[in-house]
């Protein structure tokens, strides 16, 4: 299904006009850890059963670090990082009590590559993909499967109308941190893809098994993620023997503890 582009509560009116019963709605604010479980028990007490929970509530927050206030950094935690934790944790009693599901996260290419003046959202993507790896491997056993979904520039309403801005400090017109703010400022700048067909393969993942851990969407998602996984494996190999180096002595080694684990 394609939906005409609306703005805000538009949108939600069109497809329920459309579905009517099919859908179920409620107004859930991130930053309020108390109601997120209450939202997420009041849907699945409405529908029944959920399948697949798609937590993609978030916004980016851009400016170089010492720009952004601490009201700010305070928000865009809350919302991106400690919400979406709190929604999943929310859900999961639910796919354990039904033998299964299926969780997408939607991070960003962000998740896996970072920019100058992107440092507060940056810390939230990498912090959610931490978290949503680690869950996939404690929930697997339950039949629950967790995607981190890393969509590259899309032509949404991500830059020019929901991002957020810290104060400009005259001291950063000098640094890298100042290409955001001209991407944000620059309307001709277009984003290579296009969000019908990143949500066409998000729905399509759902029948994979088992469930992909990520889930890279866009040219440009694929193109700087793999240099920056090139790029780390470089630096790490060059620090093999340095890293080695600091173990104890080998006849006090035991067994790692990562060996431990996976047995």
């Amino acid at each position: 299904m394609r939906i005409p582009h609306y703005k805000n509560e538009d949108a939600s009116s069109y497809i329920k006009a459309r579905y009517g019963d099919q859908l179920w709605f409620a107004t859930l604010d991130l930053t309020d850890t108390h109601a997120i479980r209450g939202v997420v028990d009041r849907a699945w007490s409405a529908l029944g059963r959920i399948d697949v929970l798609v937590s993609n509530a978030g916004y980016g927050l851009m400016g170089a670090a010492e720009e952004v206030t601490d009201d700010q950094l305070r928000h865009q935690i809350e919302t991106n990082l400690v919400g979406s934790i709190q929604v999943i944790r929310a859900a999961l009693p639910h796919f354990r009590a039904q033998n299964g599901g299926r969780i997408l996260q939607v991070s960003s290419m962000g998740g896996q590559v970072a920019f100058p003046g992107g440092s507060l959202y940056h810390a939230t993507k990498w912090g959610i993909e931490g978290f949503v790896e680690a869950v996939a491997q404690e929930v697997a056993v339950f039949g629950i499967g967790c995607t981190i979904v890393e969509p590259g520039g899309a032509r949404t309403d991500f830059r020019h109308r929901s991002a957020a801005v810290g104060p400009m400090n005259p001291a950063y017109d000098v640094s890298p941190s100042r290409m955001v703010n001209r991407v944000l400022n620059d309307e001709s700048i277009k984003s290579p893809g296009d969000p019908a067909k990143m949500v066409d393969a998000m729905i399509a993942s759902v029948a994979q098994e088992p469930a992909p851990l990520r889930l890279a969407l866009g040219s440009d998602a694929y193109a700087l993620a793999k240099k920056a996984y090139a790029a780390r494996a470089e630096a790490l190999e060059a620090q093999r023997k340095l890293a080695c180096s600091t173990d104890v002595a080998e006849e006090d080694a035991g067994t790692p503890w990562y060996e431990q684990q996976e047995a």
